[in-house]
This record gives structure tokens, C-alpha cells and sequence, in this order.
């Protein structure tokens, strides 16, 4: 068999080279940036994993023993750097892929920096984070303070001002919200619809773990459970802006692979004035930002938490009558006409969270191989 081409050196490419090298099955993995798990190093310095570690590691090496139920950014990074040392994964580095094409036999993989590789197999792992999505608000290039998206947020110490609007409250933009309140930054949050807010615990256990429980019973009354332990642990929030998505949490996951808010405390901090809640934005002007309800108010920065797109049809063309919804690939593996396969790790987080379908996925495909 020719070397597998791994595309992304973040989690899913790292769960393949692992699951792959227990099959001794060769492989090349290709990365743009210069360092592994690029989108987890350029996060914000706060984050934690809202998943508990025992559904959250790669496969073949549980996390030790003595790290945290909720693993910190730095701690997980020490982890990815070992499993590469376990493994013996050696990625190549600056290898940004600029188009996949097929080539009879052979899938031909060619790079930004002139190489090319060819392989019957490839593995894509550039995830869903792979392009920062920002919105085009009337006004924006009027608007004299910051803008920034929320992947090139550290901490509140790089903003230099005290008035900050987060737009988008997704996990993101929630937690970066909490960080600049607990910094005595004048935070608001613009939320443009309904939203599922569940707690990180709930009763001293983890919700992840209530729901994995909930998800044996039939939908009809696990996800009517789930909004109980939602409406009990929240509150009425409609009052402090927020409104209830009609989707049940665990509803909304199964069928759109969107996460629901995983809540760190920007709740309580909502309820106590120190974040306020405002609607969609209208337009910009050059110190203010217009809402939807007809108010405005002058901001020094804006940070973008409006999320990313996966964009693989920009590199690899033939998956463009293979995406769902959300544009991202709804098939595990494509198969050529050839015996050629393209198989696409990390964009389901449909049924579980994201680290744990990356696991079961990395094992299936390695598994798939180790038998063809």
C-alpha cells in the first residue's frame, strides 16, 4: 500500500497517525502552519476543555491519571506533543494544500510549496475551524474602534479600552464574554437568536456524562429530561434578553452537530449586570453600534465570536455534492471509481462531541484500511 496522506495536524489528523501506526499501516501528514493542533495553540489563554477527559483523548493513550476532569489549553498541548513522541508522528510542517485532484489510480495532493504527493488513500483533518467567518455589518469600515475575530483573542490585557461588544454567543463567544467581565471590562454580548444554554455540572456531575445516560432512552423523553435539567440549573432567562431555543439541547446536537452553550458562569455574571445582553446588530457607525431594537451604544472594540467555515471544497472540488447543511462533508469515506478513497475525520460531532467522534472515527478508518 502506498503511504496514506493525512491532511491537518490538529486532533482528527493526530488520531489517524496514532490509530494508523497501531496498524503499521505508512502514512504522510501534511500541515500548514509550523506547530501541531494550530487552532487549539491560537485560542484564547482561559480556555479548557468542556468535555470530560475520559471522552476526550486520543486513541490508544488515555490522558494520565492526574490531569483534571476539564483539561486546560497548555496541559492539552503538553498531551498532543507527547502522543506525536508515542507515536512517532513527524508531521510536515508548512505544507499548505492548495488542491486535491484524482489522477486514475492515485489521489495527487500538491502544496503550496511546490511538493506534490499521490497516494489511493486520503485522510482530510482540517476540521471545521479552517476559516474564520466574518460578517459584513452596514458601516463596518466607519467603525474607528477594533474589530478583531475571536481566534486572534488572547486575554482581556490586549485590549486597550474599556468598552467591549462580543458578537455571536456560541461556546466562544460566551467564555470570552466571562473573561473580560471577570477583568472589570464593560462587557456586552450581542446574541441575534434563540439559544441553548446548558451547565458544564449540574448536581456536582458533569452534564456530558447526563447526557451520554439520556441519549439510551428514547428521544422523546431523554431530550424532554434534558430540558428539565436545563430550565432548573438556568432559570427563566428571557428577562435578561436571552431567549430559549425551541430545539431540545441534545436535539439540536443530533441533528445539526451544533453544540449547545456549555455554561463556565457567564450566566450568574448576566444575572448580576455584569454582562449585558443586547440583539442583533443593525449597522456601525464610526463610534457606535446600532441595534435591531433601536438603541446604540459607543464601543472600543468588537470582537467577532461569529464562528468558522470548513471550506474543503476550496482545496478538494470533488466533495462539493457531498456536503450537508452546514457545509461540511456528510460522509465518512468517498469512494472513487477507481479503488481510490477520500475519507473526511473531524466534521461530525453529530451524535457525541467533537474529541469523541475524532476517536471513533480514527478507529474506523484505520480499521477500514487494515483491511482493504
Amino acid at each position: 500500500m502506498s503511504k496514506v496522506i493525512i491532511i491537518g495536524a490538529g486532533p482528527a489528523g493526530l488520531a489517524c497517525a496514532g490509530s494508523l501506526r497501531k496498524k503499521n499501516i505508512p502514512f504522510v501528514i501534511l500541515e500548514k502552519s509550523d506547530t501541531i493542533a494550530k487552532s487549539w495553540v491560537d485560542h484564547y489563554d482561559r480556555l479548557s476543555l468542556h468535555t470530560i477527559k475520559e471522552l476526550s483523548a486520543l486513541p490508544h493513550m488515555p490522558f494520565p491519571d492526574d490531569y483534571p476532569t476539564y483539561i486546560p489549553k497548555n496541559t492539552l498541548l503538553e498531551y498532543y506533543e507527547n502522543y506525536c513522541t508515542n507515536f512517532e508522528i513527524r508531521p510536515i510542517f508548512n505544507s499548505t494544500v492548495n488542491q486535491i485532484t484524482e489522477d486514475h489510480s492515485k489521489w495527487k495532493v500538491r502544496c503550496s510549496n511546490g511538493q506534490e504527493y499521490t497516494s489511493e488513500t486520503i485522510i482530510v483533518c482540517t476540521g471545521f475551524n479552517q476559516v474564520p467567518y466574518k460578517p459584513d455589518f452596514d458601516g463596518l469600515e466607519s467603525f474607528e474602534g477594533s474589530i478583531i475575530h475571536s481566534h486572534t483573542y488572547k486575554n482581556p490585557a490586549q485590549l486597550i479600552g474599556n468598552s467591549v461588544l462580543v458578537v455571536g454567543m456560541g461556546n466562544s463567544g460566551a467564555e470570552i464574554a466571562l473573561d473580560l467581565s471577570l477583568h472589570n471590562k464593560d462587557t456586552d454580548i450581542s446574541v441575534r437568536g434563540p439559544v441553548n444554554i446548558v451547565p458544564r455540572d449540574f448536581l456536582g456531575n458533569p452534564t456530558q456524562k447526563t447526557a451520554k445516560k439520556l441519549a439510551i432512552l428514547p428521544t422523546f423523553i431523554g431530550d424532554r429530561i434534558g430540558r428539565l435539567v436545563q430550565n432548573i440549573s438556568m432559570g427563566n432567562l428571557k428577562k435578561y434578553g436571552l431567549e430559549q431555543a425551541k430545539l431540545f439541547p441534545a436535539q439540536q446536537l443530533r441533528e445539526y452537530g451544533k453544540t449547545p452553550v456549555i455554561d463556565l458562569g457567564t450566566i450568574p455574571q448576566i444575572k448580576k449586570g455584569r454582562i449585558k445582553v443586547q440583539p442583533e446588530i443593525l449597522k456601525l457607525s464610526a463610534k457606535d453600534v446600532h441595534f435591531k431594537n433601536g438603541t446604540q451604544k459607543i464601543y472600543d472594540h468588537i470582537i467577532l465570536a461569529t464562528g468558522y467555515r470548513s471550506k474543503v471544497e476550496s482545496f478538494a472540488p470533488f466533495v462539493k455534492d457531498h456536503l450537508n447543511e452546514q457545509g461540511h462533508p456528510n460522509k465518512l469515506i468517498l469512494k472513487s471509481q477507481g479503488k481510490n478513497q477520500a475519507c473526511f475525520v473531524g466534521f461530525n460531532a453529530y451524535a457525541s462531541g467533537l474529541l469523541e467522534s475524532i476517536y471513533e472515527q480514527a478507529i474506523e478508518v484505520a480499521e477500514i484500511l487494515s483491511n482493504r
